[in-house]
């Protein structure tokens, strides 16, 4: 091969760019190969919608960078990264004009929920809230940590106990619904947790919506959920320039074709341009599990059983964004929600369950939940003083089969972009008459231009895979599964497809560098991952696993 690395990394999203950094710090000689002409993945802000404006063109709040241990012990400070905050966390406007507002601090968010919607709804949060305080910061290191999580596991079972244990584990599996009912008498808080379920594609109803919901609230009330100074952009630059201090490479717009393998075992990647990089102890994969297997690694070299298992793959919901450039502040009825990074718009919790139905079952909803985020109102920099960089997104079905609202037939050319662009404007319009008038420019982001602008956001999907149960933990991407490793010898799964799931917290790259530290130190490169008992291909190496 023409060059060679410790490690060659597919891939410069956070996972990737975080398993390079760890290697590096161990001495490891790491290039990363990315496709794009920069680097970032889904962690970039540019001026495209505007010159005088800085908007993210993905993601934009990062309450689970600013809690992950993997992240902090980065110091990524010393290379430029500041965080920021709104004045809240998260608005939830309802339709009966009251708002939700999740605060740092128990005692604000529970001050604000006695206000709108009772004393009995402020202390079923501050019950919520206990217990979160009573598991920091075991339960966040058990949910980031390799499957099983056997340190923070036992930690948290100390902390616990066998009854509480088990009326823990019963919360977690319940619908987010059903914990609101539990524990509050008024929608506000019930609001709050079912909005930030929605994130991910779990509906109210569904398991485990409520451990989702109840996750992203806490650590927004305790970290809040702040963004990179400068857009999400100075994030991924302060990884790239502490790998570069390490001695790493990051090289744009050199696109990985194959990964190289023989006898079972990864020896290094190809290029569309021809080059070859030889991989002296592991190839690291920053990309979708079904990019992956099948993908740059034919089927010959993987287990027959794993084929099967990958057609049955789950990927989460399509994304539909826009992005703004205003001329003033969003002009909210309910004041609260002119405070907050974050505002989630849904009337209710039965518009929140029709909507995640409807595009559960392929028809484009008329009245789209939306997620909205006010980066100026966040990060001053942002834009000129007395205006506003903001966006919004929706999910929306893979494959619509009915548009509930009109006559799209999810084809995202430019006249259905543009058709549903206005759906989610006049949606703002709802909660923020006069909203529209403040337009300066906006960009459109369908799941297609999502998806050309990174390629691992197949469809427009951000999370690498459902955050179904069916597809956590042993689950994730496969049955069996759970870890970085593969079938494939010194080749691990560093993306959002590998556990523990989406999100900006760096873990499944952190964890395969780790898988990748373990292996070479036992100087056999043997992988864990069994696939059921298929049986392996012939290509493949009779002592793989």
């Amino acid at each position: 091969m023409a060059d060679e690395a410790d490690a060659v990394v597919i891939g410069s999203g956070p996972n990737g760019l975080v398993a390079a950094n760890i290697l590096a710090d161990h001495g490891w000689r790491v290039v990363v190969q990315e496709a794009e002409e920069v680097p970032g993945g889904a962690v970039r802000s540019d001026r495209g919608v505007h010159p005088d404006f800085v908007n993210d063109l993905f993601s934009s709040f990062h309450p689970l960078a600013a809690a992950s241990p993997v992240v902090g012990a980065l110091d990524l400070h010393e290379f430029g990264l500041q965080w920021s905050h709104a004045p809240a966390v998260l608005a939830h406007p309802l339709a009966d004009g009251r708002c939700a507002v999740l605060r740092r601090g128990v005692e604000a968010t529970a001050a604000g929920l006695a206000h709108d919607f009772g004393a009995e709804d402020a202390e079923g949060w501050t019950r919520l809230s206990a217990l979160w305080q009573r598991l920091d910061p075991h339960l966040v290191n058990a949910l980031l940590a390799p499957f099983p999580p056997l340190r923070s596991g036992s930690a948290l079972a100390r902390r616990l106990g066998v009854a509480d244990g088990l009326r823990f584990a019963r919360m977690m599996a319940l619908p987010v619904r059903r914990l609101g009912e539990e524990e509050f008498s008024d929608i506000g808080a019930t609001m709050l947790l079912a909005g930030c379920a929605l994130h991910a594609d779990l509906l109210p109803e569904a398991v485990p919506s409520a451990a989702f919901g109840w996750l992203l609230a806490m650590l927004g009330q305790q970290h809040g959920w702040p963004a990179p100074v400068g857009g999400a952009g100075a994030l991924t630059d302060a990884l790239v320039s502490r790998l570069e201090s390490k001695g790493g490479v990051v090289r744009c717009g050199s696109r990985v074709t194959s990964v190289v393998v023989r006898g079972g075992t990864a020896l290094g990647v190809r290029t569309a341009d021809g080059d070859a990089v030889r991989a002296r102890r592991a190839v690291l994969a920053d990309v979708a599990a079904p990019t992956l297997y099948g993908g740059l690694v034919s089927w010959d070299d993987l287990p027959v059983r794993l084929r099967d298992d990958m057609r049955r793959f789950h990927w989460d919901l399509g994304t539909f964004k826009v992005d703004w450039a205003l001329d003033g502040p969003i002009p909210w009825t309910a004041p609260g929600a002119g405070q907050a990074g974050t505002v989630h718009l849904a009337g209710d919790l039965g518009e929140l369950s029709d909507y995640a139905v409807q595009v559960a079952t392929g028809r484009l909803p008329a009245l789209p939940f939306l997620l909205l985020g006010q980066m100026t109102t966040t990060d001053p920099t942002r834009s000129p003083a007395g205006t506003e960089s903001a966006w919004a997104y929706t999910h929306v079905p893979r494959h619509v089969t009915e548009d509930l609202g009109g006559q799209l037939a999810g084809r995202w050319d430019r006249a259905e972009a543009q058709a549903y662009a206005d759906r989610l404007e006049a949606r703002v319009e709802t909660f923020a008459p006069g909203f529209r008038s403040r337009i300066r420019s906006r960009r459109i982001l369908s799941p297609h231009t999502l998806e050309t602008e990174d390629e691992n956001l197949v469809g427009g999907a951000l999370n690498g895979g459902t955050a179904g149960v069916h597809q956590q933990l042993v689950f994730r991407p496969v049955p069996g599964s759970g870890r970085a490793r593969t079938p494939v010898r010194r080749m691990f799964l560093a993306s959002a497809s590998a556990h523990p799931g989406g999100g900006v917290h760096g873990a499944c790259g952190a964890n395969a560098a780790r898988a990748a530290l373990h292996a070479d130190r036992l100087g056999v490169g043997r992988t864990a991952l069994r696939v059921a008992t298929g049986r392996r291909s012939p290509r493949a190496d009779a002592d793989g696993r």
